[in-house]
């Protein structure tokens, strides 16, 4: 189920697009999400990118906690396209971001 905010979502494909300047902000932005968050947004990710389809957004939330072995920031700063990732990914999912995205600008 679908519980990360959105506006979460839209703040880190924001800062993975700004690059290296802000690395370090993203960095420190995803460390401070809750486990729950972190492995949702590794969901969306990974829907975005095709290795999940939507409707096993449960079991990739699931696989996102049984195989963390990595910290979620390195791991996912470290995924090419991660702002095209998530996009892709709410997508699929049908989650509409259209006034989280107006907030941020």
């Amino acid at each position: 189920m679908f519980e990360i905010s959105p506006a979460t979502v839209v703040q880190v494909i924001f800062l993975s697009r700004e690059g290296p300047a802000g690395a370090a902000e993203l960095h420190a932005f995803i460390d401070a999400l809750n486990d729950d968050d972190k492995a949702q947004l590794t969901a969306v990710a990974w829907v975005g990118r095709g290795a999940f389809e939507p409707e096993d957004f449960d079991e990739a939330i699931a696989t996102a906690i049984a195989e963390a072995t990595t910290p979620t920031a390195d791991y996912l700063m470290g995924m090419p396209h991660l702002a095209e990732n998530l996009e892709a990914g709410l997508d699929a999912l049908g989650v509409d971001v259209s006034g989280e995205e107006e907030d941020l600008l």
